[in-house]
């Protein structure tokens, strides 16, 4: 399915950007900052799961995620076979493609987990913004060095074992991209797969496999496909801070 693009304003549209995770660039903004972005009448543009955001070397948008979650991956020592990348997810309220703001031909395989909703903006016409609004400058910056705190913790201690680790990123993922169950005491994170979290966390398939499975006869999790079930996130960060 192509990606389609909103016949409405965000304006009338995106409601309720202080609602984004917290520490996420919409979350950093003010109402009034919010309003300065909209008017330049961006609209938002819908992608079905597992199409690719426009993040190549000819696009020039950065993009805004209203909801959803995509896989980002980064190979720093270039593509083929059996070498390494870098993966990351990303959920609403965050900005990505930001590189683009400072080098136009960079690029990151962005990947939508599921139907995504995000708003496109040229990266020239965004660094004029933040030149003349430095308040919006400030929420970003604020945003990214969350975002690198949080990766360090969530995706960087190797050297800690499968379970803690698998256990953070989830914990993780409820928080900046789980949407509230039926149950009210229940969290559910769609996109991602057990490959996925491997790939993330740098971990073996069966290693991942056997950390949510420990997980699930808990009671903690439940996995279902490209969905997880958080039934308790409490146990879940307890295990991810254990020592």
């Amino acid at each position: 399915m192509p990606s389609t693009v909103d016949t409405a304003r965000s304006i009338d549209l995106l409601l309720g950007h202080e609602d984004k995770p917290e520490g996420s660039f919409l979350q950093r903004l003010s109402a009034a900052e919010w309003h300065v972005l909209l008017e330049a009448k961006l609209r938002s543009r819908t992608f079905a799961r597992d199409e690719h955001l426009r993040t190549g070397p000819d696009d020039r948008n950065v993009y805004i995620i209203w909801e959803g979650v995509v896989r980002q991956d980064r190979f720093p020592l270039g593509t083929g076979e059996n070498l390494p990348s870098v993966t990351r997810f990303r959920g609403g309220g965050q900005l990505v493609g930001e590189a683009k703001l400072i080098a136009p031909r960079s690029t990151v395989l962005t990947t939508c987990l599921t139907r995504t909703v995000v708003i496109p903006c040229g990266a020239r016409h965004f660094n004029i913004l933040l030149r003349r609004r430095p308040e919006i400058q400030l929420g970003l910056l604020r945003s990214l060095e969350d975002r690198n705190r949080s990766d360090e913790l969530v995706y960087t201690m190797t050297t800690r074992p499968p379970l803690e680790r698998v256990s953070g990123l989830l914990a993780h993922l409820a928080d900046t991209a789980g949407v509230a169950g039926p149950r009210t005491d229940c969290t559910n994170i769609s996109g991602p797969s057990q490959k996925d979290i491997a790939a993330a966390l740098q971990l073996a398939t069966s290693t991942t496999e056997n950390a949510i499975r420990t997980l699930r006869y808990h009671g903690i999790v439940e996995a279902r496909y490209r969905q997880f079930v958080v039934h308790d996130i409490d146990a879940l960060r307890h295990l991810a801070a254990r020592h």
